[in-house]
């Protein structure tokens, strides 16, 4: 038999909340996926920021 969907996981794209506020350019994004069942609010997890080379704040966009 085939596979079904995935169903309730989706694709979510975390940017950088720090970087904004610095005048670097560039940003820092991650892709990554959520099941919006479990946590249907948006996510922040704490990523690499290669631009500011350190441990940053990533929220969920869009």
């Amino acid at each position: 038999m085939a596979k079904k969907g995935k169903g309730n996981r989706v694709q979510v794209i975390l940017e950088c909340t720090e970087h904004k506020g610095t005048g670097l350019a560039g940003t820092s994004r991650y892709i990554t996926t959520k099941n919006k069942k479990n946590t249907p609010e948006r996510i922040e997890l704490k990523k690499f920021n290669p631009i500011m080379k350190k441990v940053t704040v990533h929220k969920e966009i869009k």
